[in-house]
C-alpha cells in the first residue's frame, strides 16, 4: 500500500465509501451491449430530431478518460476498444444511490453505462444516462490530461498506461497484429505450412551470435534458447515438407539499442527447389502485397528520408557496395592491409587479427549499412561469413546470399542453402576453431540430415520488429515491442 502517496490515499478512501454505499468493489457479471464504434455507427449519423423520443436502449463499459462535473450533472468521456463515447449523467435521472457512487468518480475508473442515444447541441452523439455502475475503482491517477505521458522510459516500464493515454501508441500494436496476418495470408497463398520448432536448443547454432544459456533440472544438460530456428526448419524439409515458415521469437545475448532487443520476433521461411534470386522475387512480392494490404502508397517518412518501398529494388554486390561508400579501390577490397589502413584513417577501432572476410563485414556494418537508405539488396558474400549458405558456381569464394536494407537497417538475410554435408560439416568445424568455450559442439545431427537429403533449397529470415517499424515510421525498436527489455530500476 503507498500510504504516503496522497493521490493514492484519496482514491482508496473513495474505494472505501464504494463500499460503504453497498456496491461490490470489483464485480465480474456485468457485459455491455455494445462498443462505443458500435454505438456510433448505428446512431451517429442520425440528426437530432430523429433521436428525440427515441427508446433504444444500449451499455457501453470502458475507463473514464475524462470527467466535466456540473454538481447536479456531468459529462463523462469512456473509451473502450472501439474508441470514445460521451455519456451525461443527470441527478434524478438515474438512481440516487448509483449518483452517490458517481460522486466518486475520478478519471482512470472503469464504468458501466445504460442509457439512450441523443445529440448534444455541438452535434456530438452522447448517451443519456438511466443506469450507472463503477466496476473498477483505480488507485492510480493517469499522466495529465493535456500532456500525456510523455517520458520515453516510464512508457516503456508501463506499457499499460501508455496505451490507455497515447492513442498512436495502441494503433502502431493495431498495425503490427494487421501486418503478421497479412504476411500469413501471403505465404498460405503460396502454400507454405506454418510451423513451430523448439525454443530450447541442446546445441547453439543457426546464426552467429551469443545465446542465452539456461538448464534443465530432470534431464541435467545446458539448453540454449534459440538465436534462430533455421537448422531445425531445414530438418522439416528434409523430411518433405517443402515449404514452412515459422514467426516467433529469437533469442540473442547482445547490446540493446533503436534497432536491436535481446528477444525479437522472426519470419523465417525455407522453399525446396528454389534459389536466392527466387527469393528476390518473393521478397519484392510480399512487399507489394503488405502496402496493397496497408492501403498505402508505399511511401514512408522514417527518420526524416522519404522512402518508396514499392518494388523493384536496387541491388549491389557486397565488395561493390563496400567501394562506393568507403572510396577504397574495387580491386583493393581484398586486400587486408588496404582495409586496415582505411580503418585507422578514419579512427575505427578493428580486430587487427581477424580474418579478411571479418574485417570486410566489420567496416560494412560500420561505414556502408546507414548509408543504404533507399530498399537494396546487397548479394555476394564471403563464403567465410556465410557458413551455411551454398557457395557460388561462378565465384567459389561467394556464396548464393543477399540481405535487404532499408533506412540503414538490415531487414532480412536470405541465401541459397548448402546441402552438401562435406563441406557443412567443413565450415562447422571452422566456425568451432573460433568459438567461445562451451560453444564447441557442433549439430552432428543435422549434419546427418542433410546427409539423409536436403533438396535444393532457399531459406530467408526477415525481422518482423524492424518491418513493423518501417510501416509504422517507428524510429525505435523499443515503439513497436509491447514490453521491450529494459534494465532493472534501482
Amino acid at each position: 500500500m503507498k500510504e504516503n502517496n496522497e493521490i493514492f490515499q484519496t482514491r482508496y478512501n473513495k474505494l472505501k465509501q464504494l463500499k460503504e454505499l453497498g456496491f461490490p468493489l470489483y464485480p465480474n457479471n456485468v457485459k455491455p451491449s455494445h462498443t462505443s464504434a458500435q454505438v456510433l455507427s448505428l446512431y451517429g449519423d442520425r440528426t437530432h430530431e430523429s433521436l428525440e423520443g427515441l427508446t433504444d436502449m444500449v451499455s457501453i463499459a470502458g475507463r473514464v478518460m475524462i470527467v466535466r462535473s456540473f454538481g447536479k450533472s456531468a459529462f463523462i468521456v469512456i473509451q473502450d476498444r472501439g474508441g470514445r463515447l460521451q455519456a451525461y449523467l443527470q441527478k434524478g435521472k438515474i438512481d440516487e444511490k448509483e449518483f452517490a457512487a458517481f460522486q466518486l468518480l475520478d478519471s482512470g475508473d472503469i464504468v458501466w453505462v445504460e442509457g439512450t442515444p441523443f445529440k448534444t447541441k455541438t452535434g456530438e452523439l452522447t448517451l443519456r444516462a438511466t443506469r450507472f455502475m463503477i466496476l473498477n475503482k483505480t488507485l492510480n491517477d493517469l499522466p495529465e490530461k493535456w500532456h500525456g505521458l510523455k517520458d520515453v522510459e516510464i512508457r516503456y516500464r508501463r506499457r499499460y498506461v501508455d496505451l490507455i493515454v497515447n492513442e498512436p501508441v495502441k494503433q502502431v500494436f493495431i498495425k503490427r497484429a494487421a501486418l503478421i496476418d497479412s504476411i500469413r495470408t501471403f505465404f498460405k497463398s503460396l502454400e507454405f505450412i506454418e510451423v513451430e520448432t523448439p525454443m530450447m536448443h541442446p546445441i547453439a547454432g543457426g546464426a552467429a551470435a551469443k545465446p542465452f544459456k539456461t538448464y534443465h533440472n530432470a534431464l541435467n544438460m545446458p539448453l540454449y534458447l534459440r538465436i534462430a530456428p533455421e537448422l531445425y526448419l531445414k530438418r522439416l524439409v528434409v523430411g518433405g515438407m517443402d515449404r514452412v515458415f515459422e514467426i516467433n521469437r529469437n533469442f540473442r545475448n547482445e547490446g540493446v539499442s533503436t534497432k536491436h532487443n535481446p528477444e525479437f520476433t522472426m519470419l523465417e521461411f525455407y522453399y525446396a527447389y528454389a534459389d536466392y534470386e527466387d527469393l528476390i522475387k518473393l521478397t519484392q512480392d510480399l512487399f507489394s502485397f503488405l502496402i496493397k494490404q496497408s492501403g498505402t502508397d508505399g511511401t514512408i517518412t522514417f527518420n526524416g528520408e522519404s522512402i518508396s518501398l514499392v518494388p523493384p529494388f536496387k541491388r549491389l554486390g557486397f565488395c561493390e557496395a563496400l567501394s562506393m561508400h568507403t572510396g577504397i579501390k574495387t580491386e583493393d577490397i581484398g586486400n587486408k592491409e588496404q582495409l586496415l589502413q582505411y580503418a585507422d584513417a578514419n579512427k575505427l577501432k578493428t580486430d587487427r587479427n581477424a580474418g579478411l572476410a571479418d574485417l570486410q563485414i566489420e567496416l560494412f556494418d560500420r561505414v556502408v549499412e546507414e548509408k543504404l537508405i533507399q530498399p537494396t539488396f546487397i548479394t555476394d558474400f564471403p563464403v567465410d561469413v556465410s557458413p551455411l549458405a551454398r557457395r557460388s558456381d561462378k565465384q567459389p569464394d561467394k556464396v548464393d546470399r543477399f540481405e535487404l536494407y532499408i533506412a540503414g537497417i538490415e531487414i532480412a538475410n536470405a541465401f541459397s542453402e548448402l546441402n552438401d554435408p562435406i563441406d557443412q560439416e567443413q565450415r562447422f568445424q571452422k566456425q568451432i576453431q573460433t568459438a567461445e568455450e562451451g560453444l564447441k559442439e557442433m549439430d552432428e545431427d543435422y549434419i546427418n540430415a542433410l546427409e539423409t537429403g536436403l533438396p535444393p533449397t532457399a531459406g530467408e529470415g526477415i525481422g518482423i520488429d524492424r518491418l513493423v517499424m518501417l510501416f509504422t515510421g517507428s524510429p525505435s525498436i523499443r515503439e513497436v515491442i509491447l514490453f521491450p527489455l529494459l534494465k532493472k530500476q534501482e
